[in-house]
């Protein structure tokens, strides 16, 4: 009566490949403004007029959500 959704591995249950998918977008969402928001606090204790903390740290936090969002996508081969 209880039906196996593994496909051949012994590693207990699949997760729907949608349900990943909206977890991987949650994820990106999160690092995203983390550390976006972490270069809005490096910028108001620098006092600078130039914005250069929030640029670099929302510029790396989107090169660190995509590395992630990779390495998520070669756990799938």
């Amino acid at each position: 009566m209880t039906k196996n959704l593994s496909k051949g591995n012994s590693k207990g249950p699949q997760i729907p490949t949608w349900v990943k998918y909206i977890g991987l977008s949650f994820q990106l969402f999160a690092i995203i403004s983390g550390v976006t928001a972490l270069g809005w606090w490096f910028q108001q204790q620098s006092n600078l007029k130039f914005p250069i903390w929030l640029l670099l740290c929302s510029f790396a936090g989107v090169v660190i959500a995509f590395y992630s969002l990779w390495k998520s996508m070669q756990q799938d081969r």
